[in-house]
């Protein structure tokens, strides 16, 4: 394996745009990209939580792993969320994110449902076979809805062990001291620290030693501020920048989950609908409210791209 490209910055997630009738809006997600692309990202991942992975077919998968890569076209790179809960699965997902131009995978450890999860040999055998049929980096995705706990020793361990593991995307309660531990731990086995949960704790985690982030794709151009100004020395303009769009941050992390990003997208012109799959239902009326309310005292490019 060549030696790892360090990947820092912003890496925001794209959501997966649907018609209103739920059918994938293709060219939808080739606005999307370009609109995360002109907002200044450093690179984009696709196929996760926040895309509605979990309601995708194999099929649509396969497609959307197409139309992103063409679209992008090499002009970032990209992270490819390759999650399952068989080993092989995960495998050969992996295998054809990289065959298609990925620049590195994203996994959950294995899990399914509230009580069915690996111990920690098996979550070792699971990383393991991944990094055995793929070249790129892996990163770990320590995740609240995983129902597999993922201790900072752990992390460590996985990251000093296994050579793909290069990366971490801690999004966990506590998520600074978990980095800090994984970091003091792990040393240079672990070049890319990663944050997410939309940047709702970026400023602790940079602290603790993050070097990346992967929120939502709402504000990428004021995240991605956020984490320059600060890996350029300009702590106290990061910081600041950070607590004047923490109210906003905080609405979309509590009260919306992944839907904002496609209200937003929605209203300025990126996309032609907020569309999420059922079960997934539209924001309530007031939240939505709530919410095109803090983005129009703000007026982030998401409200002005599209029109």
């Amino acid at each position: 394996m060549s030696e790892p490209i360090v990947y820092r910055g912003v890496f925001p997630i794209a959501p997966t745009p649907f018609h209103t009738d739920e059918s994938i809006d293709e060219e939808g997600m080739r606005r999307v990209i370009d609109f995360m692309i002109d907002a200044g990202v450093d690179g984009i991942c696709i196929l996760a939580n926040y895309s509605e992975q979990f309601a995708l077919t194999d099929a649509e998968r396969d497609r959307l792993l197409a139309i992103c890569l063409e679209q992008v076209d090499g002009r970032v790179p990209v992270i490819v969320t390759t999650s399952h809960y068989s080993a092989r699965i995960a495998a050969e997902r992996s295998r054809s994110a990289q065959d298609a131009g990925a620049a590195m995978v994203m996994l959950m450890p294995p899990y399914h449902g509230a009580t069915l999860r690996a111990e920690v040999d098996g979550i070792r055998t699971f990383f393991a076979g991944v990094a055995e049929r793929i070249d790129i980096p892996i990163m770990i995705q320590d995740a609240p809805m995983s129902g597999t706990p993922l201790p900072a020793d752990l992390l460590a361990r996985l990251a000093m062990e296994i050579p793909q593991v290069q990366y971490l995307k801690v999004e966990s309660a506590q998520a600074a001291a978990k980095l800090e531990r994984v970091i003091a731990l792990a040393g240079d086995a672990c070049p890319g620290p990663f944050d997410g949960e939309e940047g709702i704790t970026l400023i602790p985690d940079l602290e603790a030693g993050a070097t990346g982030t992967m929120p939502s794709a709402m504000i990428p151009e004021v995240i991605g501020d956020i984490i320059h100004r600060w890996h350029d020395g300009d702590q106290v303009g990061a910081r600041d920048l950070w607590e004047s769009w923490l109210p906003m941050i905080h609405f979309e992390n509590r009260q919306c989950g992944l839907r904002a990003t496609k209200v937003l997208m929605a209203e300025g012109g990126v996309i032609s609908s907020e569309t999420t799959r059922a079960p997934f239902g539209p924001l309530p009326a007031l939240t939505r409210a709530g919410l095109l309310e803090h983005a129009r005292q703000r007026n982030p490019l998401v409200l002005q791209w599209g029109w």
